[in-house]
C-alpha cells in the first residue's frame, strides 16, 4: 500500500493500516505454525519456578525456604563476591572475549591445554554450542530418560530427533544406550551423576561404553554434579578424554560454587572439538562479572569446603528423617534427593507449598510419584521434614 494513502487515511481518522493485516504474514490472521521452525510448535517451555516472593504473595505466607533447584544453600563464594564488587567500575568495557584469564585458571588447575577448554553462558550454553555446531537437521540425539530436560530440548529446536533409553532400575542402562545407536544418531547424552536421580556410573563401565560405540559420535558427558562424589569409583570425564575422540566434558558453577545467578559454565574436549565450538560461539557470550567471580571462586577452597561438609551432613540428617518415616528415596551422588511421594509429586508440591517449602514434583521428568529436593541448611532440611510428615499425617487423617 503506497504511504501516501496511509498518511491521508490516518489523517482522516481511518484504519488503513488493517487492510495490510489481510497479508497472511501480518497480524492476528498469521498462521504462527507456518512462521515457526519444524518442530517448534511441539515444545514445551522449560517449567521454571516463581520467585519466592511471588508465591508468598499469592499464597499469603513469608518465610519461605526453596529446595528446589539444586542450588548452594550458602549463598554464593564470599571470594567471588569481593572481586565482583572490584570490577564494577568496569562495567562500560565489553567482556574478554577469551576469557584468558579464567581458561588459564581453569587449565592449571586440571592440567588442560587451554585451547582444550571453552567458557559458556551457563553449561546450557556449551550444549546448545554442541548441537548448533555438530548436530544437522534430521539427524539423532540419544538420551538416557528420565535426564536434564533441556537436551531434548534444544536438540529439537535445531531440527534433531531425540531418542530416549528408558532408565533400569532408575540408573542409566549403557547397554540399551549402545543397541539404540543408530545409522542416524550424531549425538549422546550421559549425565554422570544424572538428574534427577542422583545415580552415577563408574569410570570402568563408562569407559567401556566409549570405546565400544562409533568413533564419529559426539558424546556429551554432563559433569554438573561431579564435585559433590565422594566414591572413587564413579567416571570422571578429565580421565576419560583420550577413550573417545569426540568426548565433550560438561561442568558448571553453578551448584558447589553458588554462581548460579551469574551463568557461567565451562567443558574440556580435543583441540579440534573445542575449535569448532569456537567458530559458532559469541564473541562476548561470557559476562565480565561472571568471568571474574568464577576465577575467584576457584580459589575459595574454604568455601568449596564448607558447600561438600554441608551436604554430605545434609544428606544423612535427610536420609535419617526420610527413614523413620518409611519413604523410600534413591541413593544419591549429589546435593539433591530423588523421593518417592505417597501423595504424588504434584499433590505433594502444591500442599508443601502451602508449609512455605518449595520443593519440585518430577511429572515433567515422568516420575509423577516422585519429588526432589536440594539439601538446605540443616535447619531447612529440618523444616522439610516436619512439614513432610505433617501433610503425611493430614492425609492419614482426613
Amino acid at each position: 500500500m503506497p504511504k501516501w494513502i496511509i498518511y491521508i487515511s490516518l489523517a482522516l481518522g481511518y484504519k488503513a493500516i488493517s487492510a495490510s493485516k489481510r497479508h497472511p504474514f501480518w497480524g492476528e490472521r498469521t498462521d504462527m505454525k507456518k512462521l515457526v521452525r519444524d518442530g517448534i510448535e511441539q515444545l514445551v517451555p522449560y517449567p521454571p519456578g516463581k520467585p519466592i516472593e511471588e508465591l508468598e504473595r499469592e499464597l499469603g505466607i513469608t518465610g519461605s525456604i526453596k529446595l528446589a533447584s539444586n542450588e548452594n544453600p550458602l549463598g554464593p563464594s564470599p571470594k567471588a563476591m569481593e572481586a565482583i564488587k572490584e570490577k564494577l567500575s568496569t562495567l562500560n568495557r565489553y567482556p574478554d572475549g577469551s576469557g584468558y584469564y579464567l581458561k588459564s585458571s581453569l587449565s592449571e588447575k586440571f592440567d588442560l591445554p587451554v585451547d582444550q577448554i571453552i567458557l559458556g553462558n551457563g553449561s546450557n550454553e556449551i550444549i546448545e554450542l554442541t548441537i548448533r555446531t555438530f548436530l544437522n537437521p534430521g539427524e539423532e540425539a540419544l538420551q538416557p530418560f528420565p535426564t536434564f530436560l533441556v537436551y531434548e530440548k534444544i536438540v529439537r529446536a535445531a531440527g534433531g530427533k531425540m531418542i530416549s533409553v528408558p532408565l533400569k532400575d532408575f540408573n542409566i542402562d549403557l547397554n540399551s544406550m549402545k543397541r539404540a545407536i543408530g545409522p542416524h544418531t550424531k549425538v549422546v547424552f550421559i549425565a554422570n551423576p544424572n538428574n534427577p536421580t542422583g545415580a552415577a556410573l563408574s569410570q570402568k563401565d563408562l569407559m567401556a561404553f566409549l570405546q565400544d560405540i562409533p568413533e564419529h559420535l559426539i558424546v556429551v558427558l554432563d559433569e554438573a554434579y561431579i564435585e559433590f562424589v565422594t566414591d572413587p569409583e564413579v567416571a570422571n570425564g578429565l580421565n576419560l578424554l583420550e577413550h573417545h575422540p569426540h568426548l565433550v566434558v560438561l561442568r558448571t558453577f553453578s551448584k558447589l560454587y553458588g554462581l548460579a545467578g551469574l551463568r557461567i559454565g565451562y567443558g574440556f574436549s580435543s583441540k579440534k572439538i573445542i575449535n569448532y565450538m569456537n567458530r559458532v560461539r559469541q564473541p562476548f557470550n561470557v559476562n565480565s562479572l561472571a568471568q571474574t567471580a568464577a576465577l575467584a571462586a576457584l580459589d575459595d577452597e574454604a568455601f568449596v569446603q564448607r558447600t561438600l561438609e554441608l551436604v554430605r551432613d545434609g544428606l544423612k540428617q535427610l536420609a535419617t528423617g526420610l527413614k523413620q518415616m518409611g519413604i523410600s528415596f534413591m541413593p544419591t551422588h549429589t546435593n539433591f534427593l530423588l523421593i518417592k511421594a505417597p501423595l504424588g509429586g504434584k499433590a505433594t508440591y502444591e500442599r508443601m507449598l502451602r508449609e512455605g517449602v518449595i520443593i519440585r514434583a518430577m511429572d515433567s521428568f515422568g516420575l509423577p510419584d516422585h519429588i526432589r529436593i536440594t539439601v538446605g541448611l540443616p535447619e531447612e532440611n529440618i523444616r522439610f521434614l516436619k512439614a513432610f510428615q505433617k501433610i503425611l499425617e493430614e492425609e492419614a487423617h482426613a
